[in-house]
Order: structure tokens, then sequence, then C-alpha cells
């Protein structure tokens, strides 16, 4: 507290020429004041004005190392916030890319099952398509057979008919015999 008492005491010098003294026993912002000339000083080293001037560099010197001292721990807590700032961010943005990389993942699994689905549900309709197309052949050789049969029994008829030299009886009943 001895820079500010000497800061308090270096601007607060009397107007009426008496001088200002430091307490001695640390009381702080207490000036005392005296009235008149003051003893004189034992020493040329400590004369009023060099004690004065020396009070006021070392106030000055030690307000510097203060302020210094002051923005240094500014300087700190600022770089800390930062720092803790800065961490949050990045475990926000790693939290965000998780999520995504879940969410994208989680994407990839349905569309892998509706595309397996897809193939399944094609080769079934493929299978469907297959089993109408045999369905119609079978229909198809069936009908084949009976137009063949047939045709065949037509024409044993017809050979019966020229070789007995008859006429069918179901042919054109209107011109009928």
């Amino acid at each position: 507290m001895e820079p500010q008492e000497a800061t308090i005491a270096d601007t607060a010098a009397p107007a009426t020429g008496g001088e200002v003294v430091k307490p001695a026993g640390g009381d702080a912002g207490v000036v005392a004041k005296t009235n008149g000339p003051s003893a004189p000083p034992a020493d040329k080293a400590a004369t009023p004005t060099g004690s004065a001037d020396r009070d006021a560099i070392l106030a000055k010197v030690e307000l510097e190392r203060k302020l210094s001292m002051i923005k240094a721990w500014e300087e700190s807590e600022k770089s800390k916030a930062e720092n803790k700032a800065q961490k949050k961010m990045s475990a926000i943005l790693s939290w965000e890319n998780t999520r995504k990389a879940a969410l994208e993942a989680k994407l990839r699994t349905r569309e892998e099952k509706l595309e397996k689905k897809k193939a399944e549900y094609a080769e079934k309709m493929r299978n469907q398509v297959a089993a109408i197309h045999k369905a119609a052949e079978e229909k198809r050789a069936t009908v084949e057979a009976k137009r063949n049969e047939e045709i065949i029994k037509y024409e044993e008829m017809a050979a019966k008919h020229r070789s007995k030299r008859t006429t069918p009886t179901k042919f054109l009943s209107c011109f009928g015999s």
C-alpha cells in the first residue's frame, strides 16, 4: 500500500508551502500537513526535493509495475476465456460431427434395406412374370395339342368319308339329304 500512499502524497501537494508528510504508522489515505518549514535534513542525499523526487519515481515505477501486472493478469484471463470457449466450440463441433455421422450411417442402412427390398420385390415380380409366361406357354401347348388332335381326328374322318364316298352328316345340315 506504500505506493498508493506515495501517489497520494505526490499528487496532493499543499498550496500554502507546507510539507506533505507520509504517516509512519501505515495509515492508508491519511495525509498529514505541517505548517512552516521543516527541520533541516541531516544528509544532503535526503533533501526534501531529492526525497520527493525519489518517492515520486518509486511510486511511478510501482504504479507501472502494478499496471503491467494488471495487464498481464487481464491478458491471462482473456486467454483462459478464449481457450475455454475454443474448447467448448471444439466439443460442440465434435458432438455435431458424431451426430451427423450416426444419422448418415442410419440413412445408409435404411437405403440399403430399401434397395434390398426393392431388389427382392423386383425378383418376385420377375418370378411372377416367368410363372405367367410358363402358364401361358402351357395353355398354348394345350390348345395346340388339342388343335392337332382335332385336325388328326377330322383328317381321319375325312379319309373315312372319302373311302366310303359319303357326306358328313353334320356338315352343312341345311343342304342335307
